[in-house]
């Protein structure tokens, strides 16, 4: 008997904390809204982390300063390229250097592979232009 009122409250106060999840305030009179657009180039964290890890990596190793740089330097290349374009360049990049002859043409030749790739190339100098202290 107790563990059944003990799972109706659970229930209760579970339900009630997701429907508060899904209200809006309500607008006063006279109040502006200030609405937050959404991030376009909103990176997958797990992304974001396998970047910082490799650019520390090729950097000397984790070091605050290494830290704070590549995770400054991953947030400038999401300001110049969609996630969508990053992740179709580092493909292309990767492929491209992997394949030699006609088997590594596919992904090297196309207009589209040499414009991300290009475009990789000059938001990662960019980032790290911008973000390491020389």
């Amino acid at each position: 008997m107790k563990n059944k009122y003990t799972a109706s409250i659970l229930i209760f106060f579970l339900g009630a904390a997701f429907a508060g999840c899904t209200t809006t305030p309500e607008k006063k009179a006279g109040q502006a809204t200030v609405e937050t657009a959404p991030l376009v180039n909103d990176y997958p964290t797990r992304d974001r982390v396998e970047y910082v890890l490799n650019c520390v990596a090729q950097h000397g190793g984790l070091t605050y300063i290494t830290q704070y740089a590549c995770g400054c330097k991953i947030d400038k290349i999401a300001e110049k390229l969609t996630f969508s374009e990053f992740e179709s360049a580092k493909t292309f990049t990767y492929l491209s250097k992997g394949q030699t002859g006609d088997a590594g043409a596919v992904f090297r030749d196309p207009a589209q592979s040499k414009d991300l790739r290009k475009r990789l190339k000059e938001a990662e100098a960019s980032a790290e232009k911008n973000c390491f202290v020389k």
